[in-house]
């Protein structure tokens, strides 16, 4: 009888042991792959980034074009630009003119 209950008593030990070590294991798989883990940590980070530039992207180009606009206005208004914009718009060249169109700019 007392080989048998000190089996018993090693047995409920090292079960309790087992129990620990399987809720470490499933606290560290869910700290790494969970839905609020680390790698989703990462992943979200990496897509903020991106949205963000993307954002300065176009705040950058909402101020050149805010530019343009505040140079048509009627209170300070830039002849040249006015005469690009009609140019550009008419499809209008002097015939002793060249054409030389930028790709990178957009013409309406």
């Amino acid at each position: 009888m007392g080989l048998f209950l000190e089996l018993q008593t090693k047995f409920r030990n090292s079960l309790w042991l087992i129990v620990v070590f399987l809720i470490f294991i499933y606290f560290s798989f869910y700290t790494v792959n969970g839905e609020r883990g680390l790698l989703r940590y990462m992943y979200l980070s990496k897509e903020i980034k991106y949205a963000q530039s993307v954002a300065d992207q176009y705040r950058a180009e909402k101020e050149q074009l805010e530019q343009k606009v505040r140079l048509l206005s009627s209170a300070s208004l830039d002849l040249d630009l006015l005469e690009e914009r009609t140019r550009t718009v008419l499809n209008f060249a002097a015939e002793d003119e060249f054409i030389i169109l930028d790709s990178a700019e957009d013409h309406h």
